[in-house]
C-alpha cells in the first residue's frame, strides 16, 4: 500500500518538471474542459434536478407533524443540496463518467505505446497528457457544482409546488430563512478538491496500465472504485474541516 502511495506522489511531481509551453497547454485544457465539462451538463443536470425533487418529496413525507412549518422542507432540500448533493453525490456521479474515461483513454495510450512514443520525443509524457486533465477537472467541477445546486433546488420547488406540499412563497421562504452563505463555499470547495482527487487517481491508474485490452478495462474499474473511495474519506474529513 505505501508502494502504491509513494508511486502516485512521484507521478503528481513528473506533472510539474520539463513541461510543455504555455500555449500547448492552453489549447488541451479548452478541449480538457469540453470532455469534462461540458460533455457532463446533461447527465448532472438530469440527476439533480431529480435528486432535489425527491429530497423535497422524501423529505415532507417523514416531516408530516402539526408542530413543523412546511417551509423546514424546502430549508432541509437547500442546506442537503449547498453541502452534499451538488458536490458530494454529483462527484461520484463524475468519477463514473470522468474518472473511467480519462483511466481508458491513457490506458489504451499506454498499451498501443503512444506514451513511449512521447518519452522518445523528448516530451513528459505524465506533463503533457495528465496536467491539462487535472486542472480542466478542478475548474469544471466546481461549476458543475453550482448549477447542480441551482437545479437540486429547482427540482425541490417543481416537485414542491406541483404535487401541492407547499406554495412557492412557502417554498422561497424556506429556501431564504437563515441562509449560510458560507454553505455555497463549502461545496464549491468540496467539488474542487474532488475534481483534483478524481482525475489524478484515474490518470494514474490509466498511465501505469500493463497487458492489454483486459487491462484496461480493470484499470477503468479500480480508477472509478478508487476515486469513489477518495470522494467519500475527502467529504468526511473536509466536512470536520470546514463546519
Amino acid at each position: 500500500m505505501f508502494e502504491i502511495i509513494g508511486e502516485f506522489f512521484i507521478f503528481l511531481g513528473k506533472l510539474f518538471t520539463r513541461r510543455e509551453t504555455p500555449k500547448v497547454y492552453w489549447k488541451r485544457f479548452i478541449d480538457e474542459c469540453v470532455t469534462i465539462g461540458t460533455d457532463s451538463i446533461v447527465i448532472v443536470s438530469i440527476v439533480a434536478f431529480f435528486i432535489g425533487a425527491v429530497t423535497c418529496v422524501q423529505t415532507y413525507a417523514n416531516l408530516v407533524s402539526p408542530i413543523i412549518p412546511t417551509y423546514v422542507v424546502s430549508n432541509v432540500v437547500r442546506d442537503m443540496t449547498l453541502l452534499e448533493l451538488s458536490s458530494t453525490f454529483m462527484c461520484v456521479v463524475l468519477a463514473g463518467k470522468v474518472g473511467s474515461n480519462i483511466a481508458s483513454e491513457l490506458g489504451t495510450m499506454r498499451i498501443s505505446e503512444q506514451i513511449d512514443a512521447l518519452e522518445v520525443m523528448g516530451i513528459n509524457s505524465a506533463s503533457y497528457l495528465v496536467l491539462p486533465k487535472l486542472l480542466a477537472a478542478m475548474f469544471t467541477f466546481p461549476l458543475l457544482a453550482i448549477l447542480s445546486g441551482f437545479l437540486g433546488i429547482f427540482g425541490g420547488y417543481i416537485a414542491g409546488t406541483l404535487t401541492g406540499i407547499m406554495t412557492p412563497d412557502e417554498y422561497i421562504y424556506g429556501i431564504r430563512y437563515s441562509f449560510i452563505p458560507s454553505n455555497v463555499m463549502i461545496g464549491i470547495i468540496k467539488a474542487f478538491v474532488f475534481g483534483f482527487l478524481i482525475a489524478t487517481i484515474s490518470a494514474f491508474k490509466g498511465y501505469n496500465t500493463k497487458g492489454g485490452a483486459l487491462e484496461v478495462g480493470q484499470s477503468s474499474t479500480s480508477a472509478v472504485t478508487n476515486s469513489c473511495i477518495a470522494v467519500l474519506c475527502a467529504d468526511y474529513l473536509l466536512a470536520e474541516l470546514l463546519t
